[in-house]
């Protein structure tokens, strides 16, 4: 069984307010995220260049402190000449300028300085300085190793665990910390002669302080990170100083100059990577942030979700009137159904009254007329096939063998000619007539000709009875004589007058017959006679009897044969023939058939 009409107009107009809903809701969050990527991601770039900017100059300037004691000529003479050429005064010197660098930076946590002249070095742990002493194997620290072959001033060296220079600080465990150190070179410019380095250990809060205006803390990534992929810094403090080997970092170093975002998809990252190079004297760092799918669209699906939200909200109210909608449209046609099966089952009755002035109370209101029509149908098929069958039952049980009467009349006409008796003849011959049309059970509709002379036979015989006290008169239009006509509708008639008109002694006893056309689609038939007539009570008791039904075994007996008649036209003509009984003005009774031209087509051919 195939699905019904509520299930498909439920389903149609759910996904008539779903789906285009559902479309809306993915193109508009589709959109949405393609441009908060564009607009996210550009907006971050911008963000992380200019922290970038600030980070350089920053480490541009911790880096170029030691440039400041270039133009201190007391400490250069220092470096140049040694402590030992006047040791309180030299020393009192570089006391002097490693407390001014010191102090002029808060997040400086050591410095270190060493004279190459006499291979001594002093150390400033938290303005502590400390005392002079021997730094026999310098370059056996590798920064300062790389520093004599570097062509530049400073090397930095990665975030690390602070360490005491040469062990002449005190630094207690408790206070050892991640610092970045600045390894800076002295010459004697521009000899470029070799004095000494000056070491500059600083902690992280200044990068900290920059770094942290560049992301969001717990929901963003951030890195700083050096050429050696060490990361300098991140908003993972566990991180800080360890190589970062991760993929995503070896393509971010993979990507051409001018790209600044790649997305990236692995176990444990998904979403956008933006990053920028440093320039300058850091121009092989990379400073990244890893923005989470989840943190870039979170507000893309929080208006998603909120659209969604809106979008249930509407899908009940959707659901509640589609099923409205369905219920109302679909219930009368349900009704529709029941009646059709109980059409089925034999019961031409509806048990509804009205289905709605809309399309299917219209088709409700003539489904009613269609079933009334088929009921009416019916009962005239069952009454005419009755009336057919009790027709030919009367034939049957009245009918000598037809080829032995026939034969008979035949060898009666012969004598009767033999004999000279021509007007026997004429009288078998009619009587012959009269037996073969009645006895026809094959044809129910003929010609009104062959009608016409089967009632004429008839009166002929009367005539031949009643001789000069009866006379009958024909009066046919041509047109009339080739319609088609339901079999004996006259002679009943015709009978009738013989029966009940002339039943007492009338001088001249005269039947008129008459057929023409009215309005060119009725034909009109009186039978005339001017018999005795009824009264006004009886001519009134026949109407009734003939229109209203009584049953007819009580009917008079005028009446029994004109409504037979009269059912029969009901039926063959559907209800559009009329039959009209008068008594005439002179005396006698007029009977007047109207029918229509043509006959319906399913009766013609039934």
């Amino acid at each position: 069984m195939g699905w019904s009409i509520r299930k498909k107009l439920i389903i149609f107009l759910l996904l008539a307010t779903v789906v285009p809903f559902g479309s809306s809701i993915a193109i508009t969050y589709f959109h949405t995220t393609k441009s908060l990527d564009e607009r996210f991601v550009s907006t971050n770039h911008e963000l992380i260049k200019k922290g970038e900017e600030e980070l350089t100059t920053y480490l541009n300037d911790v880096a170029q402190m030691s440039s400041v004691l270039y133009r201190y000529t007391p400490f250069m003479n220092v470096m140049r000449e040694g402590i030992s050429q006047n040791f309180s005064s030299n020393q009192e010197e570089v006391r002097r300028a490693l407390a001014y660098l010191f102090n002029s930076r808060p997040e400086i946590e050591q410095m270190h300085l060493y004279i190459d002249r006499d291979k001594e070095s002093y150390t400033n742990y938290h303005s502590r300085i400390s005392g002079r002493a021997k730094y026999e194997d310098v370059f056996s620290h590798p920064y300062y190793y790389q520093l004599m072959r570097y062509p530049g001033f400073s090397i930095a060296e990665p975030p690390h665990e602070i360490y005491s220079y040469n062990d002449i600080s005190v630094i207690p465990n408790s206070e050892k910390k991640a610092v970045l150190s600045f390894h800076n070179i002295i010459r004697d410019v521009p000899l470029e002669r070799f004095l000494g380095f000056l070491s500059i250990d600083i902690n992280l809060s200044k990068i900290s302080a920059i770094s942290d205006r560049l992301y969001t803390k717990d929901l963003e990534d951030f890195y700083i990170m050096s050429e050696n992929d060490i990361i300098i810094y991140s908003s993972n403090e566990k991180e800080i100083g360890k190589v970062n080997k991760e993929k995503w970092f070896k393509q971010v170093k993979k990507e051409p100059e001018g790209r600044k975002s790649l997305e990236w998809k692995d176990a444990q990252f998904s979403g956008f990577i933006v990053h920028e190079k440093f320039s300058e004297s850091f121009e092989d760092w990379y400073i990244v942030k890893r923005i989470p799918y989840d943190v870039l669209y979170k507000g893309a699906r929080e208006t998603a979700l909120i659209n969604i939200l809106i979008g249930l909200i509407t899908l009940v109210f959707a659901l509640l009137g589609t099923l409205f909608v369905s219920f109302k449209l679909t219930a009368p046609i349900k009704v529709l159904i029941r009646n059709m099966k109980k059409v089925e089952n034999g019961e031409f009755k509806a048990d509804f009254e009205t289905l709605g002035t809309d399309e299917i109370g219209m088709l409700g209101r003539h489904f009613k007329l269609m079933i009334a029509k088929i009921d009416e149908l019916i009962e005239s098929e069952y009454k005419l096939e009755i009336e057919n069958k009790a027709s030919q039952l009367r034939v049957l049980q009245s009918q000598i063998n037809p080829h032995f009467l026939f034969n008979a009349f035949q060898s009666i006409g012969t004598l009767a000619l033999k004999s000279k008796a021509v007007p026997v003849y004429t009288l078998l011959t009619s009587l012959s007539n009269i037996m073969r049309y009645s006895m026809n059970m094959k044809d129910d509709i003929v010609p009104f000709t062959a009608e016409l002379n089967h009632v004429k036979s008839y009166l002929l015989l009367q005539k031949q009875r009643f001789d000069e006290q009866f006379d009958f008169e024909l009066n046919i239009e041509e047109e009339v004589k080739e319609i088609l006509v339901p079999k004996m509708i006259l002679q009943p008639i015709v009978e009738n007058c013989f029966k009940h008109g002339f039943d007492q002694h009338i001088d001249k006893a005269w039947i008129q017959i008459e057929a023409y056309l009215e309005n060119d689609n009725m034909v009109l038939i009186n039978i005339k006679d001017n018999g005795m007539g009824p009264s006004d009570e009886q001519l009134e008791k026949i109407r009734m009897e003939l229109f209203h039904g009584n049953s007819k075994a009580d009917m008079q007996r005028e009446a029994i044969g004109l409504k037979n008649i009269y059912d029969r036209l009901q039926i063959y003509y559907h209800n559009q023939a009329n039959l009209l009984v008068n008594r005439n003005e002179e005396g006698g009774f007029t009977v007047t058939i109207q029918i229509p031209k043509v006959i319906p087509k399913e009766v013609e051919h039934s």
